[in-house]
């Protein structure tokens, strides 16, 4: 079982990815890290209470979880756990650290990706993932935005020679 980090940014496009990833490992089960990443506050106030904190939690729509939890019944075959923590820091080290105390053995890093920033402090995933040393696997997500169209699928109806409009004609 390999346990991989995927960035989010609560964006229902964020979930999109998914299935992508359980393809890559297939038949292998997965436990699953979808991770937010927010910058450290310099406030002592706010690092006293940042183990209480629950205003993060806040930013994740009831669509996201209603997706998040249809994926983990959906694919249960191959998921074995799947779950959403917030990484808290700007550092590699500190991320580094973060991977460790997960057990984090690959990250997944999405290309072609707008992520979305839902709080001040939430920070891009794409600079700490691209610097940590950790086995990376690039999806890119603007091939997951559209399915693939083939000629199989693509039936054109078929006209008469009445039916095709007189400009058409002209125009060949």
């Amino acid at each position: 079982m390999k346990t991989v980090l995927i960035p989010t940014d609560f964006e229902l496009a964020s979930l999109k990815y998914l299935p992508e990833v359980t393809n890559r490992y297939y038949p292998q089960k997965l436990n699953i890290v979808l991770v937010h990443m927010i910058k450290m506050t310099d406030s002592i106030t706010e690092l006293l209470m940042l183990s209480r904190r629950r205003t993060e939690y806040k930013k994740i729509t009831p669509e996201f979880l209603k997706e998040f939890n249809d994926f983990k019944t959906n694919h249960s075959d191959v998921v074995e756990n799947i779950r959403i923590e917030f990484f808290y820091g700007s550092t590699v080290i500190a991320f580094k650290n973060f991977l460790e105390a997960n057990a984090i053995e690959e990250v997944i890093n999405v290309t072609n990706y707008e992520f979305k920033l839902p709080t001040k402090q939430s920070i891009n995933p794409t600079t700490l993932i691209n610097k940590c040393g950790q086995k990376t696997i690039n999806i890119d997500f603007s091939a997951l935005k559209k399915p693939a169209v083939t000629a199989a699928k693509v039936k054109a109806p078929v006209q008469t020679a009445e039916e095709v409009p007189q400009e058409e004609i002209e125009n060949v």
